[in-house]
């Protein structure tokens, strides 16, 4: 049995024992087209980890989605590459592109992925460009070992090294959603 398919197995054994997850296909509704456009569906096997949030995007975020997958497909990259991205600006920044936030800063923190200068994401500019930082993003996340078959939280979190590491798990299904909205418009 190869290795990857002994790994999934074993995961999704110990989610259903550990926790009484029963890990199923992805929710047939993410895949009805809206408006009548043709969608793609982010390749994903089992349902998101955990309670999910969600928060209403207005334009700007939504350009920022957009930025993002336009990136990832720049960067020839997958759809599940662009969910774990959006998943992890959702948690990070709530994809607003923010700037240095005086005493409510985290470091020197910015931008759509809150990536650190003084860490070597990048210059201020740099990482407050939302193609910029998308790209250092999926260059971290390129250097992860199977980062394709892995938790959405755990190939974030090997990328961002944050100080709460399994909270990307909560955007997994509001980015797949939004790649699947967005990912062929």
């Amino acid at each position: 049995m190869n290795t990857i398919i002994r790994k999934s197995m074993l995961s999704v054994a110990g989610l259903a024992f550990a926790g009484g997850v029963f890990a199923g296909p992805i929710a047939a509704h993410a895949a009805t087209p809206a408006e009548g456009k043709p969608v793609a569906v982010a390749v994903q096997t089992a349902k998101a980890q955990g309670a999910q949030s969600h928060i209403d995007l207005n334009d700007e975020q939504t350009a920022n989605v957009k930025a993002i997958i336009a990136a990832t497909k720049k960067a020839g990259l997958p759809e599940r590459a662009a969910v774990i991205s959006i998943a992890t600006s959702l948690q990070e920044s709530k994809l607003e592109n923010l700037g240095h936030l005086g005493d409510a800063n985290d470091h020197d923190s910015l931008g759509l992925f809150q990536q650190r200068p003084t860490s070597g994401w990048g210059t201020p500019e740099q990482i407050t460009n939302p193609e910029y930082s998308t790209t250092a993003f999926l260059k971290g996340l390129k250097q992860v070992d199977g980062w394709q078959d892995m938790a959405l939280t755990d190939a974030a979190q090997t990328v961002q090294v944050s100080a709460y590491p399994d909270a990307y798990a909560q955007w997994e299904q509001q980015a797949t959603d939004l790649v699947a909205q967005h990912w062929n418009s």
